[in-house]
């Protein structure tokens, strides 16, 4: 009876341990709770009311570090459906908290709410995040701050302090009504009034000096500048006067550093800045301004860096004479080819060398003609953005839903491997036949695992060439080659970096030229790639991946959260 006892008494002490033991493992994940609700600003010597998380704008950063995971709580107060896109953040087997409306969730409509995990793996640096859902994310955005994973470090001389620098658009109207009016119209929206740095246009607007923002240093100390382009539709430059910058990372992966006096930023992208404070205590200008393309807004945001001590403050701070002219290709060109991935034993990067599936994809802003020549489009057309001449059309129910539950008729697996015609893509005249594209629900799919090649290919149609950034949602890709002109399928691979591309999320492909991406297929679910000019993307210039389920739970699709928007 005794040794009956005894076993019984250590079966269940064995099992209380075990129990113990699982319940330690299983981490509390941490949460917090943001509010959308309109908040009154002025600017511009205007008020009007925003959308804003929680009253902010910029939004409030998101601080994690590397591999965590975090429950964020989205109750809208709103007058309109949003979602929340986690920029760069890869989301692995979790489309369901990705965020772009009818692509993998249905909207939260005013008075809902919705719960949003995120899972960080091996993202490291700066990221973002922003509204998913018309042009509500011209307000509704904010950093992320992902730090090294504990008893790990930066690659790089730890800074005494950091900023984020968001860079934004800031419009007199509503940008609701605006997209809105625009969309209906078939048209061009209006440009936005200002470009602003963390919130503020800068003492070059009016009714603007009081509130430019200020970033104040100390002399000799370091400083990372974690800098983020949300602005709606323009590429910048940006510089601060008399300093020169360290970039070392860029969408949340490290890179070789890059000593330089500017940098060019496209909207989507980030990148991690060192900036140290070595010249005479004064104030200098931090600026932005558009780069070229089709230039939307020209003007120049800036903030002031202020030196701490005592001396005689001049009376206007000095301009960055190092800041491009909106003009300056070669800027563009001679910044963008220095970016090379770190790639070093602590953080190496795995370029497909074999590829499995090859696209080539055309981009470009056609018309869409309208009765009678009724719409406010060149030629009394609509505008309408495509890739491979297919301009995307939203679903009336979400792809992710549509694809888990097997619900027909809300996409076709037909997007083209290639454009269905070829022709010089940037000459100055186009034929007739390729100014009018499709439209469709179409998506591509892809096996687990495969490794993958975009080549974007830029157009002159309308004779309306610019800059594109390309995100891809759900994955981080290698940038391997760019350049103009027309792609050569013989001689331009010759010239692909497979050795130390960078690992980014957001790629300029550029005016009138190309671009090349690799990736694996490693991450289930249903992923959007997008052009992030905000009025491209709702023209339509837009697909979906579906990558496919692998052959185990751990390679699969999560299931849905309990809970999800209806549509």
């Amino acid at each position: 009876m005794e040794l009956k006892k005894s076993l019984k008494l250590e079966v269940l002490g064995f099992v209380l341990l075990n129990v113990f033991v699982l319940s330690m493992s299983r981490k509390t994940i941490p949460s917090i709770n943001w509010v959308l609700k309109e908040t009154n600003y002025t600017r511009l010597c205007s008020s009007k009311n925003i959308l804003t998380v929680n009253g902010l704008f910029p939004g409030p950063t998101l601080y994690v570090r590397k591999g965590d995971r975090l429950i964020v709580n989205v109750q809208n107060q709103g007058k309109y459906n949003v979602t929340i896109h986690w920029h760069g953040v890869k989301q692995p087997r979790n489309p369901w908290s990705d965020g772009p409306v009818y692509v993998t969730q249905c909207p939260i409509r005013p008075g809902a709410n919705f719960s949003y995990e995120l899972i960080f793996s091996t993202e490291e640096g700066t990221l973002w995040w922003h509204a998913h859902s018309d042009w509500s994310r011209a307000t509704v955005h904010g950093p992320i701050v992902v730090y090294p994973s504990n008893g790990t470090t930066y690659p790089f001389p730890k800074p005494h302090a950091e900023f984020p620098i968001v860079l934004a658009s800031w419009f007199k109207g509503d940008v609701m009504e605006i997209i809105q009016s625009a969309l209906e119209g078939g048209g061009e929206p209006n440009k936005s009034d200002a470009l602003t740095i963390n919130g503020q246009p800068g003492d070059l607007y009016n009714c603007s000096k009081p509130g430019t923002f200020n970033v104040m240093v100390n002399y000799g100390k370091r400083y990372l500048l974690r800098v983020i382009n949300s602005i709606m539709n323009e590429e910048v430059f940006f510089a601060v006067a008399k300093h020169k910058f360290t970039v070392v990372g860029m969408d949340g992966a490290y890179i070789k550093p890059i000593e330089t006096d500017y940098i060019l930023i496209t909207p989507g992208q980030t990148m991690d800045i060192l900036l140290t404070a070595n010249k005479s205590p004064s104030h200098y200008y931090m600026a932005a301004r558009a780069s070229a393309g089709v230039v939307y807004d020209n003007t120049t945001t800036t903030a002031i860096v202020k030196y701490i001590g005592n001396y005689t403050a001049p009376s206007t701070p000095t301009f960055p004479s190092t800041l491009p002219n909106y003009t300056d290709i070669d800027a563009v060109t001679d910044f963008t080819k220095r970016i090379k991935a770190l790639a070093s034993k602590d953080y190496p990067i795995d370029v497909p060398k074999k590829v499995d599936t090859r696209l080539f994809i055309t981009i470009a802003v056609g018309l869409i003609p309208c009765p009678n020549n009724s719409c406010d489009g060149p030629n009394g057309s609509r505008l309408a953005a495509s890739l491979n001449n297919v301009s995307f059309e939203k679903p009336a129910v979400d792809l992710l839903q549509a694809y888990y539950r097997k619900i027909g008729g809300i996409f076709t697996t037909d997007f083209p491997n290639v454009p269905p015609y070829f022709f010089n893509f940037t000459a100055d005249e186009m034929p007739d036949n390729v100014l009018i594209p499709s439209t469709g629900t179409k998506v591509k799919v892809l096996e687990f695992n495969s490794s993958v090649e975009i080549v974007f290919q830029g157009t002159n149609v309308q004779a309306a060439a610019e800059n594109h950034p390309i995100h891809l949602h759900g994955f981080s890709f290698y940038h391997v080659g760019s350049g103009f002109g027309n792609f050569d399928n013989k001689t331009d691979p010759k010239g692909y970096n497979l050795v130390d591309p960078p690992e980014i999320n957001t790629v300029g492909v550029p005016k009138n030229g190309w671009a090349t991406i690799r990736f694996r297929a490693d991450n289930p679910g249903v992923w959007f790639m997008h052009c992030h000019l905000e009025r491209h993307s709702d023209w339509g210039m837009d697909m979906v991946f579906i990558v496919k389920n692998g052959s185990t739970r751990l390679t699969s699709m999560r299931r849905p959260p309990s809970h999800l928007n209806p549509c």
